[in-house]
């Protein structure tokens, strides 16, 4: 299957999953009943085409049905090569393969359209923290402001809370400041 009939919503919706076997043959002929078009379910046990890098022989060719000029084509590659011309080796090899190496190899455009909902998930996701920050959240509490911390360590400078080692023995009582 070429790239631009991969990409075509039908295709997607029943075409596939009927390849793979999901979709029951009822199934696709209830879904296709209203326009009089059934969709027949591909037999999984024989081989198809398919472009992949990796794989660069595929079992069978894009094209097995050919008309008359592709048949007298085929027939004429049997002899020696030096007599076709480039347009027809051109079309022996898109009888043979849908895509070339370049094509299947060129790059998509498909990173831009996953960082853009990258970035509309992120700054939606930003909203709602904001939204919560303003609106859900309660304010601070009232021990964590700067005078509220500052009579919290007078109080325990004057307690003398552990003397030893601690807080208490960085103090220096006589002059009111902290030791040097």
């Amino acid at each position: 299957m070429c790239l631009p009939q991969m990409l075509s919503l039908p295709v997607l919706r029943a075409g596939f999953l009927t390849r793979r076997g999901v979709l029951g043959l009822a199934t696709v002929r209830a879904a296709h009943s209203h326009g009089g078009h059934v969709a027949i379910q591909d037999d999984m046990s024989v081989p198809h085409y398919h472009d992949k890098r990796n794989y660069p022989l595929p079992d069978i060719p894009y094209r097995r049905d050919l008309g008359a000029d592709e048949k007298a084509l085929m027939e004429k590659q049997k002899g020696s090569w030096k007599e076709l011309s480039n347009e027809e080796k051109v079309a022996l090899y898109r009888i043979k393969f849908c895509q070339t190496y370049a094509e299947m190899n060129r790059p998509s455009n498909e990173w831009k359209t996953v960082l853009g909902f990258t970035f509309m998930f992120l700054g939606f996701t930003g909203l709602i923290v904001a939204w919560q920050r303003y609106y859900v959240m309660p304010d601070k509490p009232h021990t964590l402001s700067d005078e509220w911390k500052a009579k919290q360590l007078q109080r325990m400078l004057d307690m003398h809370v552990n003397p030893v080692e601690g807080l208490s023995s960085k103090w220096d009582y006589d002059k009111n400041e902290w030791k040097k």
